[in-house]
């Protein structure tokens, strides 16, 4: 039987040495491959045997899966250069086509003033616009604080959201308490966050499916089908009816994870038809 490797990749914008943002991206990059030797071998042995994750060499490294880690720190001059010169080195142009022909990208970045760092947004716009699209990605970010969390939200996914890559649900978050202890008692834990997030770039990388029938709308095309976390009984601005059929809305989105719910119809009521819910206008 013929295996089908899958290459994931790996960039770390972590600045020291030893980095906690390059350990993060070690940790996704084990819980993805992980989950990928679980899926393409169906033996359910986790992430196997073979070269560390964090080798960089882009040999193989369990079941069917290649690993190639690429450390901005190391690129940092020749980003540079390329920025002013629009000629990359031989290094730099052999890490861009590493993460434009890869399965599945693993993005990690230190928090800076509030947002991703500088090396981190030169090295990918670098990248041509359309070269990510489509591709599963998986962010990730390190600081000092947790209150610097919600960059993940509101600068990673937004820049990969342009790029048009496909951004799985879970994004990754470490503060300095979070390394080696049980972090927020409000949050789940960072092993737990890794773990999921890992498994969920795998199930794009491969093509497969959680918990449901059919996936909700999305331009990844996954939604509460593919991800049992999310619960989008009712879309848009709509509600759900009591019946069968998907409540009126604008939008789309899983129906109890086996039928799409889309469009502006009436819900049900079990027997007697309501209206549709008129969207609000939007000034």
């Amino acid at each position: 039987m013929t295996m089908t490797t899958r290459k994931l990749v790996a960039v770390s914008a972590g600045l020291s040495v030893p980095s906690s943002t390059r350990l993060l991206a070690d940790r996704l990059t084990e819980a993805v491959r992980g989950s990928l030797g679980e899926s393409l071998s169906g033996t359910g042995s986790g992430a196997g045997t073979g070269a560390p994750a964090g080798n960089g060499s882009g040999a193989p490294a369990g079941d069917g899966v290649e690993v190639r880690v690429v450390e901005l720190r190391e690129l940092a001059v020749p980003i540079a250069n390329h920025l002013v010169t629009g000629f990359p080195s031989p290094d730099l142009e052999e890490a861009i086509d590493a993460v434009t022909e890869a399965d599945g990208l693993i993005a990690v970045t230190p928090v800076f003033t509030a947002s991703y760092s500088g090396l981190f947004k030169s090295f990918f716009d670098l990248i041509e616009p359309e070269a990510l699209s489509g591709k599963p990605v998986l962010i990730g970010a390190t600081g000092g604080t947790a209150r610097h969390s919600l960059v993940l939200e509101h600068a990673l996914r937004p820049l990969f959201a342009y790029l048009r890559a496909l951004v799985v649900p879970t994004a990754v978050y470490a503060a300095s308490e979070d390394w080696g202890g049980s972090g927020d008692p409000l949050t789940d834990t960072l092993p737990v966050r890794i773990s999921r997030a890992g498994e969920q770039l795998a199930r794009l990388m491969t093509g497969t499916r959680g918990a449901g029938d059919t996936a909700g709308a999305g331009a990844a095309g996954f939604g509460a089908g593919d991800f049992g976390a999310l619960d989008f009984r009712a879309a848009g601005f709509g509600t759900a009816g009591s019946g069968s059929e998907a409540g009126a809305g604008a939008g789309a989105g899983a129906e109890a994870g086996s039928r799409a719910g889309a469009g502006t119809g009436a819900g049900g009521d079990g027997g007697r038809a309501k209206a549709p819910v008129a969207a609000p206008q939007l000034s």
